[in-house]
């Protein structure tokens, strides 16, 4: 029924480009009115959700205005776009998504075709999600069933660095008189990354617990980085309710290897995460995605929330 939604809406959208066209991203600054590609004004960037409108945004400053196709304190994993936002696509100068991730976005970018893009998935490893949460790089491997990717690449800071990387080509192929602004902005931004990474690194090392459960299997990448193993229970998609047995499993994991807590997130309800903890009498805490920024958030970007991920795992695992 979701993909059927999204479906209609596209083809609603190729009659509407010329009406949505005009009033797409009409709060904008008159001088970011110009075509793509013409040298005058903004960049118009329009990002599939959070992490990549952070990365836009460092990297661009206020040479850009980027449009996040999904409204703050939205699920992303089920996102469905107005007729309005499809059209609007055909007319900016750069789309950052991540294919395979939101379908609506996907079948958009097909139909209005934008300027440029920068996909993600194309230049990235994705990681595949077993049914148990952990993820393994052997997508050919037949010892055990995978599951589907694992879309979250964002919550292992070098992806990001990558992701910048190609967004400042993107953004200096749209804007080459301002190629100097994108590399010195890119480079801080990199910076800030490493940093975050080291932080992180130190943080979680020479942890008592390894295992780390999570509502659902969003931190697979994260838990690669830093040495962890993430629990999940659900799996990569989070609005699928959790078998009987599955809670089970992670309750006889819960209790084999001394977790001191379950964690929650943001976007999603707590309420099985809540109840997992309550069964075994244990803490719960957020960890949290970073699908999107709300008042509820851990922090206030991508930086903050990553460090604050990192200082509630290091509390729970009791790493030194």
């Amino acid at each position: 029924m979701k993909m059927w939604r999204a479906a209609l809406a596209v083809a609603t959208a190729g009659s509407l480009f010329s009406l949505a066209s005009c009033a797409a991203y009409s709060d904008a600054p008159a001088t970011s009115a110009s075509a793509p590609g013409t040298g005058t004004g903004t960049v118009q960037v329009a990002v599939a959700f959070y992490p990549f409108q952070f990365i836009a945004e460092r990297i661009g400053g206020d040479l850009v205005d980027v449009e996040n196709l999904t409204a703050p304190g939205a699920e992303p994993h089920d996102l469905e776009l107005t007729p309005q936002q499809v059209a609007s696509l055909s007319t900016v100068d750069l789309v950052v998504y991540q294919s395979g991730f939101q379908p609506a976005v996907d079948t958009a970018v097909e139909q209005a075709k934008p300027a440029r893009t920068v996909d993600t998935a194309s230049f990235l490893t994705l990681l595949k999600a077993s049914s148990d949460g952990a993820e393994d790089e052997d997508h050919d491997a037949d010892d055990h069933d995978h599951g589907a990717d694992d879309p979250h690449t964002w919550l292992d800071p070098t992806n990001m660095v990558t992701v910048a990387e190609h967004v400042r080509d993107a953004l200096t192929e749209a804007r080459p008189a301002d190629a100097d602004a994108f590399a010195a902005n890119t480079t801080a931004l990199i910076a800030d990354l490493t940093d975050l990474d080291a932080t992180l690194k130190a943080d979680l090392t020479g942890c008592r617990i390894q295992p780390f459960i999570t509502s659902h299997a969003a931190f697979g990448y994260f838990a690669k980085r830093y040495g962890l193993t993430q629990i999940g229970i659900n799996g990569v998609e989070p609005d699928v309710e959790p078998s009987a047995a599955r809670i089970a499993q992670v309750q006889q994991i819960a209790k084999d290897n001394g977790v001191t807590t379950i964690f929650f997130e943001t976007l999603v309800s707590p309420v099985v995460a809540q109840s997992v903890a309550g069964d075994l009498g244990l803490k719960t805490a957020v960890l949290d995605p970073l699908e999107g920024i709300t008042s509820a958030s851990p922090g206030a970007d991508y930086l903050e929330v990553m460090r604050a991920n990192g200082s509630a795992l290091k509390e729970a695992n009791q790493c030194s």
